[in-house]
């Protein structure tokens, strides 16, 4: 029922940015008069769903469900379909438009995904409000990972201080570190002592390399809220909502300590002592084979969340902000894919699936929805052929040199984009594919 789930939210997501997407496209080349012969949700390679011509289009749906598209006439695109181009040049067709007109045209659909974010982040910070979590609401302090234990920091730390501001949201350092740019943060140690401690200019990328990209948790208190099924703990007798007080005998005071006894055991067994109902009861449970049990803590035990709603006009500055921050994180992280570990991050359609939720909730369905609008934004916008992007940068060469790339050159610089692209796709999905069966 959760891949259901996840599935049904991840199909209708996908479906709603291609069609808005390619109405980008399709709108401004109606408005200059350029004929439009299909316009399709999936592709319709051989046969389609569903179809039906209206005027000069044809819509429908088709059976391959790797995106959509708009077929132009007079336009090499991924139908290469290019019999018409043999043709004498026709008045309705987008190769007779003036260069200003295709290069709006080509951008349609970009600019739909990123005004789509905006509006999404608006209306979600409208209907939902916003959650944070403030420094002084860290009752327990951080645990910290040992390479950022090396620049000064210590488990139990609270954070302050961002750059010497005081961030809205305390729980967002992670991701300030490796995508903002954090050259210091302002803490309160466990002793009650105080410090500024500077991070280093490259903090993103030593992350990266090191695959610390959490080195800052919220320190939570050891107590179970969710024992997965057929697991060992479920075997060997845990509950929900034992509280974890001693692992091979090694008192435990919060979560991240049980999970550091945990993960470098040596025995083949870990003996817990947890505390149910009042009483002490020991259990002994031999782990998986990469040494988990199957218990998780999700909830922020120790972290009190404040919560903010907002009028509509304070909702547009701050769903737009939150819009572009968005995108700048996207690009900031997207440099990592050309490094030999970014080649074997990246995923297909079963990681971004595995973004939406198991149970539905139109607030993080939403959000993710904005958060791929923007993405396949940038994406689109990159200059290979095939792509918008492509599309754009030979109008721009053509608009700036006053010369037109011929048909020729244009056919092999599609077919070359698209060989691009199935790599990039195979790619990610083989990633996809090894990751669920290593893991």
């Amino acid at each position: 029922m959760e891949i259901l789930i996840k599935a049904s939210q991840f199909i209708l997501s996908l479906s709603f940015l291609i069609v808005l997407h390619e109405l980008g496209h399709f709108i401004p080349a109606k408005l200059f008069k350029t004929r439009v012969e299909k316009f399709y949700l999936f592709f319709d390679y051989k046969f389609s769903l569903l179809k039906k011509k209206i005027g000069d289009t044809e819509y429908g749906i088709g059976w391959i469900p790797l995106g959509g598209y708009v077929k132009i006439s007079g336009m090499i695109d991924e139908s290469m379909d290019t019999e018409q181009l043999k043709q004498p040049a026709q008045p309705w067709e987008f190769r007779s438009k003036p260069a200003w007109q295709r290069l709006i045209i080509m951008l349609g659909g970009v600019t739909v995904n990123f005004i789509l974010g905006i509006v999404i982040y608006i209306m979600i910070t409208f209907a939902w409000g916003i959650d944070f979590v403030k420094p002084e609401s860290v009752k327990n302090g951080f645990a910290v990972d040992e390479i950022f234990q090396s620049y000064g920091f210590k488990d139990g730390d609270k954070i302050t201080k961002f750059n010497g501001e005081t961030p809205l949201d305390v729980t967002e350092v992670n991701k300030h570190l490796f995508m903002r740019g954090l050259t210091s943060l302002d803490v309160i140690h466990e002793d009650g002592s105080t410090e500024t401690i500077a991070i280093p200019e490259d903090i993103g990328s030593i992350m990266w390399e090191n695959g610390v990209l959490e080195p800052f948790r919220v320190r939570t208190l050891p107590v179970i809220d969710t024992v997965i099924v057929d697991s060992p703990a479920e075997k060997f007798g845990i509950l929900k909502n034992d509280k974890i007080i001693a692992v091979n005998n090694t008192p435990v005071k919060y979560w991240q300590d049980f999970s550091k006894i945990a993960s470098n055991s040596k025995e083949d067994k870990l003996t817990l002592t947890v505390e149910r109902n009042g009483s002490e009861k020991t259990i002994s449970i031999t782990p998986n084979e990469n040494k988990t049990i199957g218990v998780s803590n999700y909830q922020q035990r120790g972290v009190t969340i404040d919560h903010k709603d907002f009028t509509f006009l304070e909702s547009i500055p701050k769903g737009n902000s939150k819009a572009i921050w968005i995108l700048k994180d996207y690009i900031t992280q997207f440099k990592y894919v050309f490094t030999k570990k970014g080649a074997t991050s990246i995923g297909g359609f079963i990681a971004i699936g595995n973004i939406f939720p198991a149970t539905w909730s139109w607030q993080a369905f939403w959000g993710i929805t904005a958060f791929l609008s923007i993405m396949l934004g940038f994406m689109n916008l990159l200059p290979i052929p095939a792509l918008d992007g492509g599309h754009v940068v030979f109008t721009l060469y053509e608009i700036i040199t006053g010369r037109k790339p011929n048909d020729k050159f244009l056919e092999y610089a599609q077919i070359t984009g698209f060989i691009l692209l199935i790599a990039l796709l195979l790619l990610a999905n083989g990633n996809d594919i090894v990751k669920l069966f290593t893991n």
